[in-house]
């Protein structure tokens, strides 16, 4: 077998001010986006790079789930977005209004700072150690 996972739902409030923040802010791309209904799209998003990993942006709907946006892991870092050069990179996103909530720092696993999304998600923003 060869199993992979291949996006993962993300909790949003519209579809269109989410495809602006990701796409204008963190320089993803849209892959998909496509009418179901009246009121529910198909979109998927990723970053730029050679990942087949994707986010399906998925509206919320209800009280209960419009309560779970920016916060589907209770507080914990939902996302991993990582980089090949993260002192390239991370004055860019600075510059593009991305809001840091840490400085840089070094761990085992690579040089790391967690940021927020336009929802409150936790990301981490990494460049990983070979």
């Amino acid at each position: 077998m060869n199993h992979q996972i291949a996006h993962i739902s993300l909790l949003v409030k519209d579809y269109n001010e989410a495809i602006n923040y990701y796409t204008n802010k963190l320089n993803f791309i849209v892959i998909e986006d496509v009418a179901l209904s009246e009121t529910k799209r198909w979109v998927r998003i990723k970053p730029q790079g050679d990942s087949n990993f994707a986010l399906l942006l998925a509206k919320a709907d209800g009280e209960k789930q419009m309560a779970s946006i920016g916060n589907q892991t209770g507080g914990r870092v939902f996302l991993f977005l990582t980089t090949d050069n993260f002192y390239r990179d991370y004055p860019k996103m600075k510059a593009n209004g991305i809001q840091f909530k840490e400085e840089p720092r070094e761990e085992v696993y690579g040089t790391v700072a967690v940021f927020s999304d336009i929802y409150g998600n936790l990301w981490d923003f990494i460049e990983p150690k070979p």
